[in-house]
């Protein structure tokens, strides 16, 4: 119950940063075509700060034991979200069911989530979540990008995986963290504060993805409901089942099955634009993914207490 009320208040305040975003765009204080500037900084700098901060800690066994699971568990449950979306997929028409998979595999972890786990669990939490974005982003970079694209580009996926700036960040944090490597206040506590910038940021991006959106021609396209419908409904309970059936508890398996119900990736859209598929289903189940999310996920955390 405690989780699910910690998680409720998070998620509201959450909400008024995306209503303060919201506002700016509205209000033309940001253009929509600024968000990608934004995106830009969260992605190339704030997070990469966020998850080498989470690594800047005391060397501890038990906490390595419980980073190791993470990166277990997350390839598990995004190995199940895949074939679950793969499944679910086959009853839209057949140039939409790339995007449509793709929408409902890979879920919000970075924008939504981390901010949520931050809340929730500190900077351990943090430091278990840098786990699962990482297997995530190297199942993005290839079986994501192979099936929107058709294509299989080994170099690409290589160069992709390589040059992701979190999965960079994860590297260098594990340097520091295994090697116990001394980072100077004078270098941690800056890396820290850019870190911070995570939540607020994040939200005021989402804010203005949702103002610049037309919500009711979003509303019209006819796999939107099934899109939402996996990826906010069937895979986070299939998740939270398999978990259940294996008997797994406590924080770990609970920071991953939230990272996994979060909404539809941000990074939809832009793959969308990219691979030229249907990017209004793309912006439609990103936008109303993330509003859904708003009572689905504190609902979900009320679950996770009763069930691990």
């Amino acid at each position: 119950m405690d989780l699910a009320i910690i998680t409720t208040k998070q998620v509201m305040e959450l909400l008024l940063m995306i209503l303060a975003g919201a506002a700016c765009c509205k209000l033309r204080v940001f253009k929509p075509a600024d968000k990608s500037v934004l995106a830009n900084l969260l992605l190339y700098l704030v997070v990469p700060a966020m998850v080498l901060d989470s690594y800047m800690v005391e060397f501890d066994p038990a906490t390595f034991h419980n980073l190791l699971l993470t990166f277990g568990l997350s390839a598990v449950v995004l190995t199940a979200g895949i074939l679950i979306s793969a499944a679910a997929s086959r009853g839209t028409p057949k140039e939409k069911r790339p995007l449509v998979w793709f929408a409902c595999s890979f879920s919000n972890a970075g924008y939504m989530g981390f901010p949520l786990i931050r809340a929730l669990f500190g900077t351990e939490g943090v430091l278990y979540a840098s786990a699962f974005l990482t297997v995530f982003n190297i199942f993005i970079f290839t079986v994501g990008t192979t099936v929107l694209s058709g294509q299989v580009d080994a170099r690409k996926i290589v160069r992709s995986i390589v040059t992701t700036p979190c999965i960079l960040a994860v590297a260098a944090g594990l340097v520091i963290y295994l090697c116990r490597v001394p980072v100077p206040g004078t270098i941690a506590e800056p890396v820290g504060l850019v870190g911070d910038m995570n939540t607020p940021l994040s939200m005021i991006i989402t804010g203005i993805t949702i103002a610049s959106s037309d919500l009711k021609q979003l509303l019209r396209n006819p796999s939107l409901f099934r899109t939402l419908g996996v990826r906010m409904l069937l895979i986070p309970a299939l998740g939270l089942g398999l978990f259940a059936l294996l008997g797994l508890h406590g924080t770990v398996p609970t920071i991953v099955l939230l990272l996994e119900a979060c909404p539809c990736a941000a990074i939809t859209t832009m793959l969308a634009i990219q691979y030229r598929a249907d990017e209004e289903l793309a912006a439609g189940a990103v936008v109303f993914s993330t509003l859904s999310s708003i009572v689905i996920l504190p609902l979900y955390a009320l679950l996770l207490t009763a069930v691990l």
